[in-house]
């Protein structure tokens, strides 16, 4: 719909051919200036740049490796603990 406007020129005919207001159509421009083709990602998601999700899934791998990196401590705590028994220390 957006590339429409840009086709047709006319913003205030799309506006009355479709029943929305211009302030509508002018920020859905505005946004897909700014954003590109993530301007409108689908219901509940966020709105980012290729940057920001970049961001998002370097993010997400860091916690990944953290947790596990906790889960590797914790069983290297239990088999030390294990092992003294065996050892007598």
């Amino acid at each position: 719909m957006v590339e429409l406007t840009y086709a047709r020129g006319s913003i205030m005919e799309i506006c009355r051919e479709l029943d929305i207001p211009r302030s509508v159509l002018g920020r859905w421009r505005k946004e897909m200036g700014e954003l590109g083709p993530n301007s409108f990602p689908g219901r509940g998601k966020e709105k980012m740049t290729d940057e920001q999700k970049r961001i998002r899934e370097l993010e997400k791998r860091l916690r990944d490796a953290e947790i596990e990196r906790d889960i590797l401590k914790k069983a290297i705590g239990i088999f030390s603990v294990s092992d003294r028994k065996y050892t007598g220390s």
